[in-house]
């Protein structure tokens, strides 16, 4: 955890990191991203289609079911405009479920392949809890719809290509003013590039994690990655709107 800094000092210190993921966020796909691309399509191509239309739609309905269901609201908004102590908890909050992912992902890796499958939507259902948590600790009431498709977009942020990030990105800038033309049902969001940008990048992490004896120590330790770049991904969107409405 960062040592406890002069409030200034520490929102200086937040604005850098955000304005570094800014970029992050806008840079063109290199030439080692587009290799990875062409590895996780050639490896989707020895892939059964059912285990695609299955692991498709178990993405679709959790994501769905989890993110617009009442049982992961435990949090009230924080009322607290401490940006230093806010941030402090969310990064509390992302150790625990990095943990929990970890013992998750080495379950379910050493039960081999079905196991495997089942991983998918178990850590789909931990990510979507974090993050639950992250918005109310910044002061965000995730009751409102419309903050559930921040959620979704951050989502996307993480697990996407560089290309497709780089859209979703431009979707987050001035929120406040974008969220008054969100559409009014959500069968209007765009779930099919939704689910294809996850996949693929879930697939290409996690295809070791299907096969016996390493499954286990793999499944923990790539828990433990896509948890934290979640986390991070999460706490520099939540950043940029801080910077938007108070300037950091």
């Amino acid at each position: 955890m960062t040592a406890h800094l002069p409030e200034n000092n520490y929102k200086r210190k937040a604005l850098q990191e955000l304005l570094a993921w800014q970029e992050e966020m806008q840079q063109p796909p290199s030439f080692l991203n587009n290799l990875a691309r062409k590895a996780q399509h050639k490896i989707n191509s020895y892939i059964p289609d059912k285990v695609h239309n299955a692991i498709t739609a178990a993405i679709k309905q959790m994501t769905r079911a989890t993110l617009f269901g009442a049982n992961l609201i435990t949090r009230q908004p924080a009322t607290s405009h401490n940006l230093q102590l806010q941030e402090a908890q969310v990064l509390e909050r992302i150790n625990f479920y990095k943990n929990a992912a970890a013992l998750e992902g080495g379950v379910t890796g050493a039960g081999g392949f079905l196991l495997g499958l089942a991983d998918f939507p178990l850590l789909l259902g931990i990510k979507i809890k974090m993050l639950f948590e992250i918005a109310a600790l910044y002061g965000y009431d995730v009751t409102d719809y419309k903050e559930r498709i921040y959620l979704l977009h951050i989502f996307q942020l993480a697990f996407s290509s560089h290309e497709y990030r780089r859209e979703v990105y431009l979707q987050i800038t001035d929120w406040e003013t974008r969220k008054q033309h969100l559409p009014n049902h959500l069968e209007e969001f765009d779930w099919r590039g939704f689910q294809q940008e996850y996949r693929d990048y879930i697939d290409l992490a996690k295809m070791a994690q299907l096969i016996p004896v390493i499954g286990a120590p793999v499944g923990a330790i790539v828990n433990i990655k896509l948890i934290r770049k979640l986390g991070y991904t999460a706490m520099n969107a939540y950043r940029l709107r801080w910077h938007e409405m108070y300037r950091l």
